[in-house]
């Protein structure tokens, strides 16, 4: 499945009755057969024949527009700006002013609840992945540019249920991950390894070292949701990438509110965790290395279960109600910033906080 793309110079050349082409949020719209029926007047339309009308749609005192003349519009969508006629700053502005249409500006409120996506006019009007269908299948054979697929990833559907994701009796199951599996294999791990901590003899040794394991997991949480979830810019410009890319955390950002894929699986937190293990045993004693394990494993069963908490729970008022908020705006305003889940502490020290309406 492939995006057409179109330059700036093809879309002002359609500036006619009888070929009118205009811009909105970086997408292309073939209004020709729309301009007789429009309410306001074919001169109004015509007036922007060939140009952009973003800042006019949103004027309402040049003319108001409800719900359904956007839904309208998507009707006549042909395709997309080449990224050659956007900058950098302009294609991500897009991206985000994008996601914020319709129930998705409500993203800052403790009750939010995005809009479910209509599947039939999503690809026909972005022409990514079709949702009624498994969707790994779909990327593998797909031809997508990384623009595009940066582009597409990074604004949020909605379905009531758990997408297809390989589609394949077997592998399905295995792509699914409730959130009570987090705690349920990993505390024993947390308690193992206090075991072995407490083995020495030396209590206040395992106590100090397994609140050292809690802070440095803070910091992994950063980091591994900034460089390692986020390599946006360093992603190779190649199809099998931008699957890879998928699985592991674009999927989040393309169905955010999918109760099944939300925490991570066992077999990439064993993945990931092997060897940072290794790397805490040769930079400390076994009495420390195991105290330091054992709280970066609660650190992370925290993170996991509060990262589910935000997405699917009324929070309580204190603290969880501003991540809450903080996190949905980095889901629907600014996927950039925002990198911290259970805290903004590292955002503010590496410079990444996310500012969003109140």
């Amino acid at each position: 499945m492939t995006v057409k793309f179109y330059t700036q110079d093809e879309v002002l050349s359609h500036n006619t009755p009888n070929s009118c082409w205009v811009l909105y949020k970086g997408k292309v719209y073939d209004v020709t057969e729309f301009i007789q029926d429009h309410p306001g007047g074919d001169d109004l339309i015509l007036d922007y024949a060939g140009k952009d009308v973003t800042a006019i749609m949103k004027d309402e005192l040049e003319h108001d527009h409800s719900e359904a003349a956007y839904e309208i519009l998507e009707e006549y969508c042909i395709g997309t700006l080449a990224p050659s006629s956007l900058d950098g700053n302009e294609k991500i502005n897009a991206t985000h002013e994008e996601t914020l249409n319709g129930a998705d500006k409500d993203y800052d409120k403790p009750d939010f609840h995005p809009s479910v996506t209509d599947t039939a006019i999503d690809v026909k009007t972005n022409q990514f992945l079709d949702l009624r269908k498994p969707l790994i299948p779909q990327m593998l054979r797909a031809n997508f540019t990384k623009d595009f697929y940066l582009e597409q990833v990074h604004k949020p559907r909605y379905l009531p249920e758990p997408a297809q994701f390989f589609g394949h009796w077997l592998l399905e199951p295995l792509s699914k991950t409730a959130w009570w599996v987090v705690p349920m294999i990993w505390l024993p791990v947390v308690g193992y390894c206090l075991k072995l901590s407490l083995d020495s003899s030396m209590p206040l040794v395992t106590v100090l070292s397994f609140g050292l394991g809690i802070a440095i997991w803070t910091l992994l949480e950063y980091g591994l949701h900034r460089f390692l979830f986020h390599v946006d810019e360093c992603l190779p410009d190649a199809q099998w990438a931008f699957t890879l890319h998928f699985t592991l955390h674009g999927f989040h950002h393309y169905l955010p509110m999918d109760r099944l894929r939300l925490v991570m699986p066992p077999a990439l937190n064993v993945f990931i965790s092997y060897p940072l293990t290794r790397l805490g045993h040769a930079l400390f004693p076994p009495v420390m290395a195991y105290g330091v394990i054992a709280g970066g494993y609660l650190g992370y069963i925290l993170y996991d279960c509060i990262h589910y908490y935000l997405h699917h729970a009324k929070v309580f008022e204190l603290h969880f109600k501003e991540m809450k908020k903080y996190h949905m705006a980095h889901h629907y305003k600014n996927f950039d910033l925002g990198y911290g889940i259970t805290s903004k502490i590292w955002d503010y020290i590496f410079g990444t906080v996310l500012k969003y309406k109140v």
